[in-house]
């Protein structure tokens, strides 16, 4: 898949309102005073914005501060709803966090991005920033390496020419040269790892998951602290266990869901 031909003629009012949700999901309960300081706009601006949005019921207002309306997670139900793999990849993420003990991560590929879709955390009691609808750089994370390496060279070399290289941890791969290397390497093996690039003390195993066209559409990781997920762990067995997830999902796709 192609990346798509940006507008040359985006609609600037709408973009003042993104600007201004965006800010509120970050930053929750701002007031006007707050995102005028924080925004790059005129309060006036921004006050008409406000208005409109909670008129709208996209937001709400509490003691003069501003949150997201709870009606915007229908959107985003319905987003995720039309992923074509969803139901029956989660049903394997649960299987697999159930047996590795582990947090498993589904993610989708939107655009030049990973997006969380889904996770399930065995019973590993680990809790990071990472959250449901949260959108990330590929090269940061082991699924998200693991599309990168499956897609096309126009279209991965494009979304790295596009977003760059960005910093997460100490050890974000943010060479060109050695993220294509890695790339291939992914490809020998069908798995990546993150080793502490997307949150430090974090390691990760991850893979994609691909439609009948053998095109990167998604993917698993499984991730736990580096003092217990490394060595053999890390290496062998939790990628034996995620490669074993990942076929029975693309039978599952391409032959039919079965339970």
């Amino acid at each position: 898949m192609t990346e798509q031909p940006r507008s040359n003629r985006p609609v600037t009012t709408t973009e003042s309102s993104i600007q201004i949700l965006e800010q509120l999901k970050d930053n929750p309960g701002r007031t006007l005073d707050e995102l005028t300081e924080e925004l790059d706009l005129a309060r006036s601006t921004i006050h008409r914005h406000l208005l409109t949005l909670e008129d709208n019921d996209l937001l709400f207002r509490e003691n003069g501060q501003f949150y997201l309306s709870l009606w915007l997670l229908d959107f985003g139900i319905s987003a995720r709803d039309r992923i074509s793999f969803f139901d029956v990849a989660r049903r394997q993420v649960d299987r697999l966090a159930e047996e590795t003990g582990e947090k498993v991560w589904l993610v989708a590929k939107e655009r030049d991005y990973s997006v969380h879709l889904y996770k399930a955390s065995g019973a590993s009691p680990l809790e990071t920033s990472a959250r449901v609808g949260q959108r990330r750089h590929l090269h940061q994370l082991a699924a998200g390496k693991a599309i990168l390496a499956y897609l096309p060279d126009e279209e991965s070399h494009g979304i790295i020419d596009r977003q760059g290289l960005i910093e997460a941890t100490d050890q974000t791969i943010t060479d060109r040269e050695a993220l294509l290397e890695e790339l291939d390497e992914i490809r020998e093996r069908g798995y990546a790892f993150n080793l502490g690039e997307s949150i430090e003390g974090l390691n990760a195993v991850g893979a994609p998951i691909r439609d009948e066209e053998g095109t990167p559409v998604g993917g698993i990781s499984i991730s736990g602290p580096a003092n217990r997920v490394k060595g053999s762990l890390l290496r062998d067995e939790l990628p034996d266990k995620l490669l074993a997830t990942i076929d029975e999902i693309h039978i599952n796709i391409r032959y039919g869901s079965a339970d």
